[in-house]
């Protein structure tokens, strides 16, 4: 039986371990969309982990759905994260970039007075969708979402475009790889759902002609990095941003079958809706196991021994852990050692300086206070 400390190949990656860094917005870039340097710091103190998946960067200035995310379309973003990456490469870590468009879930005033782009313009759920936003105050705040409209065919092809230029622009910063965020309502999910795509060009329709937007991502993205140094996030029953999927099984059944043929690196599930106390982990492996063999990451409310079970009985390769990371930077020592854990502050999650950010302990200097 494997072990949580046992390396793992994932495609083109050799992880060291099988616990994995999920992806986590912290909202610390500048207003141009550099990532503030003392993430060099945050992600350098969490390489332990078997891989990290860095924090949404979005592909383009109409990718916005927390004001202060990072990107990677200009040349002082990728300056940004280049000593980022060394940081880690210096500690013996891998780490992705997780390549993110919010899509409808946005507001004017994160776009520069732009609507948000969405497949069909759907809007009338706006309060249900999560923006947030910095305060001249300095409070980081949830704000309205505003009305998006449907993209043109020359629009979608410039956001296809994005990504690529974007996963191209990750490999010149030094990162190991990227991560395509299918997940959680923004923009991939948004085409894939019939409610939130009513199109009746190629890009709607039946499962095949929603996902023809998410394949050509997935081509572009390839394009630029090598299939097995590319993942794939996806969330198929997540309430989270009201795609409100009313057939998830058919959405990402024949996706599944598709992507089993892809030679991504890993297909990362994220149980999603585990956050509010509803998991769907045995419906998302019921889905997607049977139909894609290849290697897959589990994401969303476990506990490490559940995660060691997972492992242990092969159900996935590997497990992603969010928030115990955000507030443990050595959490796979402390999972090796049973603990104990810093339990997440609710001060610097979103936005801020240090406080919440890079202040938390290892489990050595806390031993080191102990015994002064």
């Amino acid at each position: 039986m494997a072990d949580l400390f046992d390396p793992v190949r994932l495609g083109g990656f050799t992880l060291a371990n099988r616990i994995v860094m999920a992806p986590m917005t912290r909202s610390r870039a500048d207003a141009q969309g550099v990532i503030n340097a003392s993430a060099a710091r945050y992600y350098a103190a969490r390489a332990g982990a078997g891989l990290i998946v860095s924090e949404g960067v979005n592909v383009d200035p109409m990718s916005n759905a927390f004001d202060r995310a990072p990107g990677l379309w200009t040349r002082a973003q990728i300056d940004g994260w280049r000593p980022v990456v060394e940081a880690v490469h210096a500690e013996g870590g891998l780490i992705v970039a997780q390549l993110w468009h919010g899509g409808r879930a946005s507001a004017r005033g994160l776009l520069g007075g732009r609507e948000p782009l969405s497949p069909s313009g759907v809007n009338d759920d706006l309060g249900a969708l999560q923006v947030w936003g910095l305060l001249a105050n300095g409070a980081y705040v949830r704000i309205a979402a505003t009305h998006s409209r449907a993209m043109t065919a020359s629009e979608i092809a410039a956001t296809v475009d994005a990504y690529r230029v974007a996963a191209a622009h990750a490999r010149e910063a030094g990162f190991d790889g990227v991560e395509i965020h299918g997940a959680n309502g923004y923009l991939i999910p948004q085409f894939l759902s019939p409610t939130t795509n009513r199109r009746t060009d190629a890009y709607g329709g039946d499962a095949h002609g929603r996902a023809l937007f998410l394949r050509e991502v997935v081509a572009a993205v390839t394009d630029a990095v090598p299939p097995d140094r590319v993942g794939l996030r996806l969330s198929p029953f997540a309430t989270y941003n009201d795609v409100r999927d009313p057939d998830p099984a058919d959405t990402n059944g024949s996706l599944a079958s598709w992507l089993a043929g892809a030679g991504l690196a890993y297909l990362h599930l994220a149980d999603t809706n585990a956050w509010t106390g509803a998991p769907d982990y045995d419906r998302l492996l019921a889905l997607f196991r049977p139909l894609y063999p290849g290697p897959l990451i589990v994401n969303g409310g476990l506990t490490p021994e559940r995660a060691a079970a997972i492992v242990a009985e092969g159900e996935a390769e590997a497990v992603a852990f969010g928030r115990p990371f955000l507030a443990n930077p050595d959490l796979p020592a402390r999972i090796r050692a049973g603990g104990p854990y810093n339990a997440p502050r609710s001060i610097g999650v979103y936005g801020g300086d240090e406080a919440g950010y890079t202040d938390y302990p290892t489990l050595a200097a806390g031993q080191a206070n102990r015994t002064r």
